[in-house]
């Protein structure tokens, strides 16, 4: 039956862990989490007389380099002088060389978000009048291509690595201390640890790259290194990189003095006892304290290097935040890890079989590790949705429904799993007295087979007698329809922790659904004071890039439709009306009549299916005509037009 089962198992975790990389690779250039507010001058704006210098406001924190903030004249040359800086609150600003000519200028600015993650964007004005202008804002991406799916696959790994690691370790001490013996438990958490650690050190590495250049030549740039060492994720890298010096000391441990067996004897009755000795039995207590100790100090310093350096470190009271979040990343790692550990033991440990006792303290953990993330859970969703309009309208939202979906399913699997351990705990009770009528029968020697005065001989009939019981003992295991009934569902919710562990990687890497709905809020309060009304136009046109899913309706609103500043606002629709998020829009004005244009604007990703753009500068009134540029893949793209009266 075991045998059958195994090649299940694998084609499960490697189709889970498909899915995984696919739901990560997903989430990769998409994960801004300080969004810009506003600009002087704004987009799209026309001015009179050259600024000295071009500052942008961003809805939190960042952190700036020498090329954060680059202003690019219309022939590509770069036209700001010194280094960027910041101005007050999460204003940035960088000054402009003298005596500008006029034409359309490009900002571009590629800057590190408070939670870590990189942050890019472009946007033009104009001095004296717009022009043409060679620069090409299109591949402004932060944390894509090649090296942010490295990055991405790493993070994915290292929260597999942290939960296999911590889980595996307190299913040990916690719930089955004579685990710290079998080959296949250790095993697990070894190479937990080495998952970690080998991550860990890969993201230090790749962390300059991945939010710089975006080249993979440049992870082993010493310069980039340098740069990142200086930075809070750089620091909680290094301090995770230390912390698992002594997870390795703690390992050593547990599989070492802790997991040697206790002296025993053999009785008349042939089975094997433990010698009573008390001042055994408090030295394993102690080393059982120190063990678990020790353990938590560790495993609370490698969730801290998380909490620190990502969401809870930014934001609302994070003061709060960064300890919940370590709670609750804990309360996963004991929850799942210990999973697989039992899943593990259940599976690969034929030497030594789990015990029914094991298993109920691991469901009173396992119990105990829900109600922990559920509180935890609720705080960290209210403190990064801030609203219920959230849960449907932001991606940080949706993929928080799916990891509640995903926990009720694998809280519901973990109610059929506590049903098995109940039923296994019957079976075991009664397992000794089977034992000890076997051992004897074993014992007694088969009809025909001769004595031999040989010790070698009679040490290998022994070795046979083993393995032969041992076998037997197996078989009457698999057999036990209570301990198979155990096996499918661990088996199922570990299926469900994979993909459950990806979710969650996702939503580390999303921008959290409150910043994004204040950073809405803000542009379009600041779009609407400049232009006092709203609604003056609204266009309607069907597209269809050729592709695959190409099809759909942009709506394009400008308000108030008139010269001098107006506010735009573009949204893309599926056929069906669902909101259609392609990955670029762009839209350009041409009056005809007067040579003017084509005048390009590039708005901003606010929302799902929806992009807006401030400060939209139209010079005279007329009969314009409007363009949006719609691509829904690398290749698929089409420009669909109408006409305009404006002013």
């Amino acid at each position: 039956m075991t045998a059958t089962i195994a090649p299940r198992v694998r084609t499960l975790v490697l189709l889970l862990l498909a899915a995984a990389g696919l739901l990560l690779a997903g989430a990769g250039p998409v994960s801004a989490h300080a969004a810009l507010t506003g600009s002087d001058p704004q987009q799209g704006a026309v001015v009179d007389q050259a600024p000295d210098r071009i500052s942008l406001t961003f809805s939190e924190d960042i952190a700036l380099s020498d090329d954060s903030l680059r202003v690019l004249a219309p022939d590509g040359k770069r036209v700001d002088t010194g280094k960027p800086s910041g101005v007050s609150g999460t204003t940035y600003a960088v000054n402009l060389k003298s005596g500008l000519a006029d034409g359309t200028y490009t900002v571009s600015y590629q800057v590190v978000s408070a939670d870590s993650h990189p942050v890019a964007g472009a946007y033009t004005f104009s001095i004296g009048a717009p022009s043409a202008t060679t620069v090409s804002v299109s591949d402004q991406t932060a944390g894509g291509g090649v090296v942010g799916v490295l990055y991405g696959l790493g993070r994915y790994v290292s929260y597999a690595g942290f939960v296999v690691l911590v889980g595996g370790a307190a299913f040990v001490l916690a719930c089955w201390q004579r685990g710290a013996g079998v080959r296949a438990v250790q095993r697990l958490v070894v190479a937990g640890w080495l998952a970690l650690t080998s991550t860990t050190l890969a993201l230090l590495l790749m962390r300059g790259s991945y939010t710089s250049s975006g080249k993979v030549g440049d992870f082993f740039d010493l310069t980039l290194l340098g740069d990142v060492l200086q930075t809070k994720t750089g620091a909680a890298l290094v301090s995770r990189l230390l912390l698992l010096a002594a997870a390795a000391l703690f390992i050593a441990v547990l599989f070492g003095a802790y997991a040697r067996p206790s002296p025993t004897t053999t009785l008349n009755d042939g089975a094997s006892r433990r010698l009573p000795d008390s001042r055994e039995d408090e030295e394993k207590r102690d080393l059982t304290f120190g063990l678990a100790i020790g353990g938590t100090v560790v495993a609370a310093g490698l969730a801290a290097s998380w909490a620190m350096s990502e969401h809870a470190s930014t934001g609302l009271q994070p003061g709060i935040a960064m300890p919940v979040d370590v709670v609750h990343l804990l309360a996963v790692a004991t929850w799942l890890g210990g999973l697989t550990a039992l899943l593990t033991a259940l599976y690969r440990s034929p030497e030594t079989p789990l015990d029914g006792t094991a298993v109920r303290r691991f469901s009173a953990l396992a119990f105990g590790s829900v109600v922990t993330l559920v509180g935890t859970g609720i705080y960290q969703s209210w403190r990064q949705l801030g609203s219920w309009s959230a849960f449907t309208e932001t991606r940080y939202g949706q993929l928080l429904l799916v990891k509640i979906c995903l926990v009720t399913m694998l809280v519901g699997v973990a109610w059929i799993s506590r049903r098995w351990t109940a039923r296994l705990a019957e079976t075991v009770a009664a397992a000794p007295r089977k034992q000890k009528v076997a051992a004897s029968t074993s014992s007694e020697p088969a009809s025909g087979e001769p004595d031999s005065a040989d010790p070698e001989r009679a040490a290998q009939l022994a070795r046979q007698r083993a393995a032969m019981d041992t076998a037997r003992q197996k078989r009457l295991r698999d057999a036990d329809p209570n301990r198979f009934g155990l096996r499918r569902s661990v088996l199922a919710e570990a299926g469900v922790a994979i993909v459950l562990l990806a979710v969650t990687t996702a939503l580390t890497s999303t921008e959290p659904g409150r910043t994004e709905q204040d950073a809405a809020k803000a542009t379009a309060a600041a779009s609407s004071s400049a232009t006092g009304s709203s609604g003056a136009l609204t266009l309607d046109m069907a597209f269809d890039t050729g592709g695959e899913d190409g099809k759909g309706v942009v709506r394009l609103e400008l308000d108030p439709a008139r010269v001098g500043d107006n506010e735009m606002h573009v949204y893309a629709t599926r056929p069906n009306g669902r909101a259609f998020d392609v990955p670029e829009v762009k839209v350009a004005f041409t009056l005809e009549a007067q040579d003017i244009g084509p005048l390009p604007v590039v708005p901003d990703h606010i929302t799902t299916g929806h992009w807006s753009a401030g400060g939209v500068q139209l010079p005279m009134a007329g009969d314009w005509k409007i363009a949006v540029t719609v691509r829904t893949s690398d290749i698929d793209q089409t420009t669909v037009s109408k006409n305009a009266k404006i002013g």
